[in-house]
């Protein structure tokens, strides 16, 4: 397993107050210059205030390159994360950081890089022997007509055409007709060099929420669109969120088995949220890990922590103090727990 690389002050060790407290002052990044900026700027928002109303001296720090100068002579105890995307999710954020000797929220360098990369996640699924749907990884460059050949050899449509290092559903498109696929290539091509294409799965979409070493409970996601795209995630008001899916209890448990066991197999820590379809053969599929999910009112991790009894307070508070290595939610007798089964 990956793990965090570890400075002085150590991410996983309580910072101290000289009273002999854990540490309140937090940081919290937000923005930076990914196309999930607005996105991040709203989760960061919600972050502050939730943590402001518990009592943290907050500091807010707009990010707008990879210097973050924000930083600059700061004082704090811990840096929430709250960017999505490149240099907030992949890893770039997390060393700078380390670099600084600055204690974190979230997942490491290592298990951010590998998880915001879709190519590098399936096939550490496929490693692990989790079912994911068949893909194949294109690259910029290539003829586009060598590339459509390629793929409906290999991969029969419907299709799902996005790109391997981005959020939010960004760049992605739904292949149902061969002369759809040269406009999602180069639609997704716009967003990175690497784009993976994938067997389209029709079924539920499921979510399942890590917090510490708990799996929280199951959300099916029903948008109104055709797929849960970037205006059904944050515009569309006919998507639904089911907090209790009609759903076997075995099926149930497995989905919650399996977010967890990817989770960590990743190497990520703290928090994160693991995305999967169930076929209609009642068959679980992973999707992708996001290692900073989204924290804004429409957020899927708010959602299932708040079915799990949480409130947005709560996991706010529950994230900074897993970052100090605080939280009560970690293992317990080496055992992971599932919260809702």
């Amino acid at each position: 397993m990956v793990t965090k690389q570890v400075y002085p002050p150590a991410v996983n060790t309580p910072v101290l107050t000289s009273d002999g407290r854990v540490g309140k002052r937090v940081a919290v990044l937000m923005g930076g210059t990914s196309p999930e900026r607005e996105v991040s700027i709203l989760s960061g928002w919600a972050v502050v205030r939730a943590l402001r109303e518990l009592g943290y001296m907050v500091t807010p720090i707009m990010v707008d390159d990879e210097e973050v100068r924000g930083l600059d002579g700061l004082d704090v105890d811990v840096v929430f994360i709250a960017m999505h995307g490149y240099f907030g999710e992949d890893g770039g954020v997390q060393r700078l950081l380390e670099s600084r000797e600055i204690p974190y929220t979230g997942s490491g360098v290592q298990a951010s890089r590998m998880a915001m990369d879709k190519v590098e996640t399936k096939w550490a699924f496929v490693l692990s022997g989790y079912s994911t749907p068949e893909f194949m990884t294109l690259r910029r460059g290539q003829p586009i007509q060598e590339l459509e050949g390629l793929l409906l050899e290999k991969l029969p449509l419907p299709l799902v055409a996005k790109p391997s290092r981005s959020g939010s559903s960004v760049g992605v498109s739904i292949v149902r007709d061969v002369q759809e696929l040269p406009q999602a290539l180069e639609t997704a091509f716009r967003y990175d060099e690497k784009v993976v294409v994938e067997r389209y799965i029709r079924g539920r979409e499921l979510t399942v929420g890590i917090l510490g070493d708990e799996a929280l409970p199951v959300i099916e996601i029903r948008p109104a669109r055709e797929f849960y795209d970037l205006s059904a995630k944050y515009k569309d008001s006919g998507t639904r969120y089911i907090t209790t899916p009609e759903i076997p209890k075995d099926i149930y448990a497995e989905a919650q088995r399996l977010a967890l066991d990817a989770h960590h197999k990743l190497g990520c820590s703290g928090f994160s949220r693991v995305d999967m379809i169930l076929s209609g053969e009642m068959e679980l599929f992973l999707l992708e890990i996001n290692t900073i999910p989204g924290l804004t009112e429409r957020s899927l991790l708010p959602k299932a922590a708040e079915a799990a009894g949480i409130s947005f307070q709560e996991l706010c508070r529950e994230i900074v103090l897993l970052a100090q290595g605080e939280s009560e939610h970690v293992k317990e007798n080496d055992s992971l727990k599932c919260v809702g089964v």
